[in-house]
């Protein structure tokens, strides 16, 4: 599915949608006690960050600068499918 701007805002009201991987989320979640948050592709990620520098250092920006960033309360989710 493509998730706009607008049904982000309107399925995930407050969730943290990062900048420039619109085409990497998968899914909205949700859970008890807790307000729906973006669920991205892993896989996805990985190839959008390996355009432009080698495989080694994409995986280290993203445990580091993506996942390992504490965003807000909301903070996004990561589906880890690029292990099939």
């Amino acid at each position: 599915m493509n998730y706009t701007r607008e049904i982000l805002d309107e399925l995930a009201e407050g969730a943290i949608i990062l900048d420039g991987y619109d085409d990497c989320i998968v899914g909205i979640t949700e859970e008890f006690g807790n307000g729906p948050r973006i669920l991205y592709s892993k896989k996805k990620i990985l190839e959008k960050l390996t355009i432009g520098i080698h495989e080694d250092e994409a995986l280290e920006f993203y445990y580091y600068n993506i996942v390992g960033g504490y965003f807000g309360e909301q903070n996004p989710i990561f589906l880890l499918d690029d292990m099939f």
